[in-house]
């Protein structure tokens, strides 16, 4: 069903002002993926009219946009790619590791996306994988993924990475599966200082190469001396690594990634209220007190501003596997890794991805999206396609649930 709210109507209420507002400084990619959540479900992407076979209940659905910053588009995606990763779980203890940049770092990485975001996967999967591999701690070449978050919950910027681990590893030599202490992974003060230097490192580089640009209250930073300057505080900091509660096993795995990998800065089931002085409200988790659950208002315009935020560069992969979940080599070694632990591989679902979408839907969710809401036993017919732009002409309200 839809929201009461969604952040398509925002943008469609208040986007063209705030363009406008704007002009020349919003970038074409911010302004694309605006126009693809103000277009999604609507009948500038065109779409189809269905009828149910039983009650004869006719409704108009819209095609998606498809854009991985709307929050209404990821459904589809967020299951077939949780059933991938289902056949891919090993049957132990999982461990959630979270690094997070300093505040002074993380002004530096907006301003700089296409090289910093991907050094911050580069150092937090280096720092897991070595410190893991030290046979202080673990001993052993590990596995995981790695999920990109630059939000918080109130929207200001905030990157961070999730990563996601088994607990445990092939030895170096790979004729033995290596298991952690049952509840504990790894140190996070270990992980948290060798984060920083390999972070620094990679920052520093990047300064030496021209890589990075600084512009607005940065622009100083442009200049060796006061970056090296802004850089020796954060060199003595602690940097924030934390080891959230382990999972109890692959299913409270996937229950958990199912909530993170596909989100969006924002769910339109947060929205609360769009008012009629250019207000929204939207429900927010205060991690500072308790992780209460309080309501924030922000003007539309400033609303709009910080969801954008958290467009990524084109191109730049959110989610990324290291070590033994490694693309190339993931079937492999996962069956070694199985052979070693005694555990049976995962039953195949073949065919899966040339079923229709909505079959593939039903199939991965378990939630159909062909039976008739009214008739409850009915389905839903296509009895004609209209093209982007083109009117349904069917007198039927359009639905966009």
């Amino acid at each position: 069903m839809r929201p009461a709210l969604e952040v398509a109507d925002i943008f469609r209420q208040h986007g063209p002002a705030y363009r406008r507002a704007h002009a020349g400084r919003l970038g074409l990619l911010h302004t694309r993926v605006m126009r693809a959540i103000e277009q999604c479900r609507t009948a500038t992407l065109g779409g189809h009219v269905e009828r149910c076979d039983a009650c004869h209940k006719e409704r108009v659905s819209y095609n998606s946009c498809r854009n991985r910053h709307c929050p209404k588009c990821q459904s589809l995606a967020r299951a077939q790619w949780l059933e991938d990763r289902q056949a891919e779980l090993l049957e132990c203890e999982y461990f959630h590791v979270v690094f997070t940049l300093p505040r002074a770092i993380a002004a530096m990485a907006y301003q700089n996306k296409r090289a910093l975001y991907p050094l911050l996967f580069q150092a937090s999967a280096e720092t897991l994988a070595s410190i893991a591999l030290d046979p202080k701690h673990l001993g052993a070449e590990i596995g995981f993924l790695s999920i990109l978050h630059t939000w918080g919950q109130n929207l200001t910027h905030h990157p961070h990475v999730h990563c996601v681990v088994p607990g445990g590893g092939l030895s170096p030599d790979r004729q033995r599966w290596i298991a952690c202490r049952p509840g504990f992974f790894l140190p996070v003060r270990v992980l948290s200082r060798l984060f920083r230097r390999l972070f620094l490192e990679g920052l520093n580089r990047a300064f030496a190469e021209g890589t990075l640009t600084f512009h607005g209250d940065l622009a100083p930073l442009a200049d060796r001396t006061n970056f090296d300057a802004a850089l020796a505080p954060l060199r003595e900091s602690e940097w924030v690594v934390y080891a959230k509660r382990p999972f109890g096993g692959p299913k409270q795995v996937l229950e958990y990634l199912g909530r993170y990998t596909h989100r969006v800065a924002i769910s339109n089931q947060r929205l609360v209220h769009l008012g009629e002085d250019g207000t929204v409200a939207f429900r927010w988790k205060d991690y500072r007190q308790e992780s209460g659950i309080k309501t924030m208002r922000l003007a539309a315009h400033e609303f709009i501003r910080r969801f954008l935020l958290h467009v990524l560069p084109k191109g730049l992969q959110r989610i990324r596997h290291y070590g033994l979940l490694g693309n190339r080599h993931r079937a492999g070694t996962l069956a070694r890794c199985r052979e070693l632990m005694n555990i049976p591989a995962p039953a195949s679902t073949p065919g899966l991805r040339t079923l229709d979408y909505r079959d593939r839907y039903e199939r991965l969710t378990g939630k159909s999206l062909r039976r008739c809401p009214v008739c409850a036993h009915g389905k839903w017919v296509c009895i004609k396609i209209f093209p982007a732009g083109a009117s349904p002409r069917s007198p039927v309200p359009p639905d966009t649930s």
